[in-house]
């Protein structure tokens, strides 16, 4: 069986208002990202916060020196989040340029392994929602802001992280990662839920379609487990089992949990070995991403 990937998402957009114990400061930030990457993270997502308004605010002067403080004091491969256009988490749809501005300015210093790169739009609507009759909202990735976070993608060599709401998303990101010959081989990272209603609740027979589904479109392709508001716990042997891995962190909880990444992050390495796998380390991710890349881009270029 080989390594499992954990990844730790620390934050989220959604103000310590809905979820308290998050991170929001730059050393509050690094402190826990340093923690979750000892505890057995081999991988941190993060959203970058504004402390005097207490909301998401993308710029490349608070995700630098989270990435820089992080790398200081441990190996990780660390990435940001993109504004989340159509909420009011993080400010209104902009430009394709504009939004991925600062994941541009963070590929050109050299401080971006990963990005978020998603290829297709959701619902963000929770079920409390409609049973109070209120509106959710749209999380909008159109296709032309896609494809924007895609050149950056090819230009430097970031490997895109593709969050996977609905069967579409796979779709679309497979059909342009086979087309845009450069960019490294996407990461497939399932979004399930209990609390909101894209996608697929956080069972087995949904994993299976989802797998099913990347198998048909993008074979040999690196997958993981997450989702937002919902336990990932039942699904963590299953995909051990079946060759995936994993993403933990407050951003997935459900909102006012008492946790911490620290904890998540350790009862995560203890449910993969439980399932008989071990924890990969950062270089290995890294080792593993490269042996996918060599071997998926032969069968790209030898169809292009």
């Amino acid at each position: 069986m080989g390594k499992v990937w954990i990844e730790a998402a620390l934050n989220g957009a959604w103000t310590r208002e809905r979820q308290p114990a998050i991170p929001i400061t730059i050393p509050e930030i690094i402190e826990d990202g340093v923690a979750a990457a000892k505890a057995g993270a081999a991988i941190l997502h993060l959203h970058a916060y504004d402390v005097t308004t207490g909301r998401q605010r993308d710029a490349y002067e608070i995700y630098a020196p989270i990435i820089e403080g992080i790398r200081a004091q441990c190996d990780a491969i660390v990435y940001p989040t993109l504004p989340i256009a159509g909420s009011g988490y993080a400010g209104d749809l902009r430009s394709a340029g504009e939004r991925y501005e600062q994941v541009e300015k963070l590929a050109q210093a050299g401080l971006l392994e990963w990005a978020v790169i998603d290829p297709g739009s959701a619902i963000f609507t929770r079920f409390e929602e409609v049973a109070r009759g209120e509106c959710g909202f749209t999380y909008l990735n159109p296709d032309d802001h896609f494809r924007e976070g895609m050149r950056i993608a090819a230009q430097y060599g970031v490997r895109p992280s593709y969050a996977i709401y609905e069967a579409g998303c796979t779709r679309l990101g497979a059909a342009t990662a086979r087309a845009m010959l450069r960019v490294p081989t996407p990461i497939y990272r399932m979004m399930f839920s209990e609390e909101f209603c894209y996608g697929f609740p956080p069972k087995e027979r949904y994993l299976d379609a989802h797998l099913a589904l990347i198998e048909e479109m993008a074979p040999g392709a690196p997958w993981m487990i997450a989702g937002l508001g919902l336990d990932i716990r039942p699904l963590i042997a299953p995909a051990v089992a079946r060759g995936g891995h994993i993403r933990v962190g407050l951003e997935d909880r459900p909102f006012g949990v008492a946790e911490t990444n620290r904890g998540l992050v350790e009862e995560a390495v203890r449910l993969i070995r439980v399932a008989g796998g071990e924890p990969a380390t950062p270089a290995g991710v890294r080792d593993a991403c490269a042996k996918v890349d060599a071997t998926l881009k032969r069968g790209k270029y030898a169809s292009a």
